[in-house]
């Protein structure tokens, strides 16, 4: 807590890096200027990540000129109306719908659920199957993201997370997990499906909306971390605008004070 708003410090690049501080906007102004100081006396470059345009006109705001950003295409955010991906109407999303019906006749036994008590053991059994099946114990990246999903499911209540279970023949074989921020977007942080029961992933994508989500006109579904294959994905429900996020720094001339 800085300045009553909320800032994120990562210091895995060796050097201090801040998330944009969240609270009222005079507090993230006096924020700024304490973590500015704080980077100064550690001779280090202030520098904030995952900043958005509205954010970052803030900065210009305050203080014309002295910061610049540099946005990652990477880590934009993708934004769909909540009734498109219920309903999947329209040519473009053809597709989608063929998986879905495809998805019924194949398992005719199958159900949807809202994630609680009764059901979290499965799901957790179901992401430790789904590891195990995706090289996630080779590869430090997939291993940590599973880590944030046992996590999620863990602490689902105390961290207010609402999620989505789907079953063919008892079987949990997809889930999703999210929260709403603010009153018109819903934020899906989590999605796992088994890659071989052929249309999991775009049923629980559905589904989750319809039984979650009916009263937010926005689902955020979050960047695709520049993977091709997850980009084709995202782009295929053809979302109706990104978020962009970006790094800021100071100018060139800002920094020369620091050395």
């Amino acid at each position: 807590m800085i300045e009553n708003t909320v800032v994120f410090l990562n210091e895995a690049q060796g050097s201090p890096s801040f998330s944009f501080p969240v609270g009222e906007k005079e507090d993230i102004k006096r924020a700024v200027e304490f973590l500015t100081n704080y980077s100064k006396e550690r001779k280090a470059p202030i520098r904030f990540y995952c900043v958005t345009r509205e954010e970052f006109a803030l900065l210009e705001e305050w203080w014309p000129g002295r910061f610049s950003i540099e946005y990652d295409r990477d880590g934009a955010d993708y934004i769909y109306e909540a009734e498109k991906l219920a309903m999947l109407s329209g040519k473009k999303l053809h597709g989608k719908r063929n998986h879905i019906n495809r998805f019924m006749q194949t398992y005719e036994n199958w159900s949807y659920e809202t994630l609680g008590d009764e059901n979290v053991e499965d799901c957790f059994q179901m992401a430790l199957a789904w590891r195990n099946q995706n090289g996630c114990e080779d590869d430090p990246e997939k291993n940590a993201e599973l880590c944030v999903t046992m996590n999620s499911l863990r602490l689902y209540k105390e961290l207010e997370l609402t999620g989505g279970v789907l079953r063919v023949d008892g079987r949990v074989v997809a889930f999703c997990v999210g929260e709403p921020v603010g009153r018109d977007t819903f934020v899906v942080h989590v999605e796992k499906a088994f890659s071989d029961v052929d249309g999991a992933y775009p049923m629980i994508n559905q589904q989750f909306v319809i039984h979650e989500c009916k009263e937010y006109q926005y689902i955020n579904r979050e960047e695709d971390m520049g993977l091709d294959g997850l980009r084709q994905a995202k782009m295929s429900y053809r979302p109706v605008f990104l978020v962009e996020k970006g790094v800021v720094t100071e100018s060139k001339e800002e920094r020369k004070e620091i050395q």
